[in-house]
């Protein structure tokens, strides 16, 4: 079944309505946190918990005038609440709020792409085990080398996408982490256990030292682990858009009823999916420059970084989730031709067993340069004139003085080519998560 992508499951939580509602949420647990000092009564906080909430239209309206979002925030904050709001933001410096509680939006954010990574996994592990000797041929700058599996083809997928659940994890550990150190980091206005309490009871830790806000390294590692997964879509819908080419078509990514692939040729079934993924690979990727560009700056910090951000992270995660879940789909249910892949090893008409050829002269007490000259003479005399290359190894008598032809017919057999598989899969499987 083809499953249609909803926005909501990673979109909603780059909404404007989720995003105040971590900035206040960050706001009450440093209210709690100054409660606790007996700097805001108990009655005052539990009046500010029971009424804090916010209107974006109002939001919006003030923002207009006052040209400052997080002021515009704490005045609909304020109006909700009344008089105990003068104990909300107390000691806080605007970012103090942004950057704890966009570290809170990318947690949520990459957690949902390590189950999407996950997913991934899962559905190439199956697809690599039942095509594990579906025999294909191997291509090297794009021409037939030697034959391996479809399996293995996914089984080096596979292991990739458990690269990027490692990356996953060390980015949400590495963005793990919150500051509410005031102005330029120095606690001026705060107790440092403040920070401490407020951060814990967020399920962040606080950063070590801090200017007025997190450092942009952790948010380009971030970034960065995205376009390292979106890349690999990429490098993954490249592979099936090659392998669905007419000359080729070993495989095809769905074709649902209904579907028409050309306003002018009726006949065509192109990789518009794989495509799609490859665009918006490149949308990620792009992101990452800015996160990287976003890292100097200036002195204990300016906003250049701040309008980029509202771009890059919204973008790059709904992207990724997109592209993950398309991906994992397609090659559910993908079209996969075992019978063609068999056909294309043989168009060389035997060429791709020139090494077996090769080594099995070397075994002979020949040189490896004789060997090969001999081995390269007759490949390209059946390359140009499109001969057997077999028959040709067969009938050339420099050869058949050294090789019977037994050890020829050896030469040509594709059974030794997935004698070491099951020793791979043990390999990549046997240390499973």
């Amino acid at each position: 079944m083809i499953e249609r992508y909803t926005l909501p499951a990673m979109g909603a939580i780059w909404t404007e309505r989720n995003k105040y509602r971590k900035w206040l949420k960050v706001e009450l647990a440093v209210c709690e946190a100054w409660s606790e000092l007996g700097e805001i009564p108990q009655k005052a906080l539990q009046q500010i918990k029971k009424k804090a909430s916010f209107s974006i239209r109002r939001i919006e309206e003030i923002e207009k005038v006052v040209k400052h979002d997080v002021i515009a925030f704490l005045t609909s904050v304020a109006e909700k609440v009344g008089k105990d709001a003068r104990y909300i933001h107390l000691g806080l410096t605007s970012y103090d709020v942004v950057d704890t509680a966009l570290s809170l939006l990318i947690k949520e954010s990459l957690e949902k792409v390590q189950e999407d990574l996950v997913s991934l996994k899962e559905t190439l592990k199956g697809e690599a085990i039942h095509h594990k000797k579906t025999a294909m041929i191997g291509r090297t700058h794009g021409v037939h080398a030697e034959p391996i599996t479809f399996g293995i083809k996914l089984l080096i997928w596979y292991e990739e996408i458990r690269r990027h659940l490692q990356r996953i994890a060390t980015a949400l550990e590495v963005i793990s982490y919150g500051r509410i150190s005031g102005s330029v980091g120095t606690y001026m206005h705060l107790d440092p256990s403040i920070e401490t309490f407020a951060l814990e009871k967020l399920g962040l830790k606080p950063a070590k030292v801090s200017s007025q806000i997190l450092q942009r390294d952790r948010h380009a590692e971030v970034l960065s682990a995205l376009a390292l997964i979106t890349s690999s879509l990429d490098k993954f819908a490249v592979e099936i858009r090659h392998l669905q080419k007419t000359e080729n078509l070993e495989l095809e990514e769905p074709f649902t009823k209904g579907q028409k692939g050309s306003s002018s040729m009726p006949h065509k079934r192109n990789p518009v999916r794989a495509e799609r993924i490859s665009g918006l690979a490149r949308l990620v990727r792009s992101n990452l420059m800015v996160a990287l560009e976003n890292i100097p700056l200036w002195h204990e910090r300016d906003i250049s970084h701040s309008s980029a951000e509202r771009v890059i992270f919204p973008d790059s995660f709904i992207i990724t989730d997109f592209l993950l879940h398309e991906t994992t789909n397609i090659i559910k249910n993908w079209i996969v031709y075992p019978e063609r892949m068999k056909e294309n090893i043989n168009v060389t008409r035997g060429l791709i067993f020139s090494q077996r050829v090769l080594l099995a002269l070397t075994k002979k007490n020949i040189s490896r340069e004789q060997a090969y000259q001999l081995v390269q003479k007759n490949s390209l005399k059946a390359w140009n004139e499109q001969l057997d290359f077999k028959k040709l190894i067969q009938s050339n008598k420099e050869i058949r003085e050294i090789l019977s032809l037994k050890e020829i017919q050896d030469c040509f057999s594709l059974e030794p080519y997935l004698e070491k598989i099951d020793y791979i899969y043990e390999k990549v499987l046997s240390d499973e998560d």
